[in-house]
């Protein structure tokens, strides 16, 4: 088994160092990820410069550009053996709900699902987690799982854990995606030159919250995990927006 792991907190975070300790031990493993933090990236590739790959004493490879880039370059001339899993994570926050549109961690693992290869976004519940080791347990039982137990085709999976100690977890489940309220307002603050500038504001609330989706799962301390894929077309609106075209 070979996996090539990926994030997009860089290549330097806790959590992608905690990943690839876990799966060295049952799979051989490629580490590409970006060179910086690029949480919120979302699926952008770099178009308009070169980017540069870089080698860490680790081992670990660090390009300057997006998640979505270090994955696409990994799989397109980088590594000369095909993965068999792309992991990426594991995220310092979660990737619930509408988040996923944002999320270059999703969009890394997203990658890999596009040229075919089984993929998997694993995050934790909330920003400042200290048990990366909880959501490692959990990406090596998935992979045993899948060496198992191998899917048909190409598949993206968006995993959530409990920021717990691996004890309390109760269970994994499979979910949807949950929805969220409107963000918080931009925070405008002015620069000493007195400029005026904004700050993103929080993510919202949880709206569509209940049983069966991923924020449910989390507040409940299962591992949540999303089946998810790239096709945006809404198929039941089809014959609608062709009605409104005549």
């Amino acid at each position: 088994m070979h996996i090539l792991i990926s994030n997009d907190d860089g290549y330097l975070s806790e959590g992608i160092a905690t990943l690839a300790a876990h799966l060295s031990e049952i799979a051989d493993i490629t580490v590409v990820a970006p060179e910086r933090n690029r949480s919120g990236a979302s699926n952008s590739l770099t178009l308009d410069r070169p980017l540069s790959v870089r080698e860490a004493r680790n081992g670990f490879f660090y390009i300057n550009g997006t998640p979505t880039d270090c994955v696409h370059i990994a799989l397109t001339g980088l590594i000369a053996e095909m993965p068999d899993l792309v992991i990426s994570g594991i995220n310092d926050g979660a990737n619930m709900g509408d988040d996923t549109i944002y999320s270059g961690t999703v969009a890394a693992a997203m990658e890999g699902y596009l040229l075919n290869i089984p993929s998997i976004a694993i995050s934790m519940s909330q920003h400042d987690a200290t048990h990366f080791e909880t959501a490692a347990k959990v990406a090596v039982e998935l992979v045993q799982h899948y060496i198992k137990n191998p899917l048909k085709g190409a598949v993206l999976l968006n995993v959530n854990v409990p920021d717990v100690p691996y004890a309390e977890l109760r269970g994994r489940v499979v979910t949807r995606l949950g929805k969220r309220h409107k963000a918080e307002p931009v925070i405008q603050e002015r620069t000493p030159r007195g400029e005026k500038i904004y700050w993103i504001g929080a993510a919202g609330k949880p709206n569509d919250g209940g049983e069966g989706t991923d924020f449910y799962a989390i507040a409940n301390y299962q591992v949540s995990i999303t089946p998810v894929h790239a096709d945006l077309t809404k198929h039941e609106q089809l014959d609608a927006i062709q009605n409104w075209l005549k």
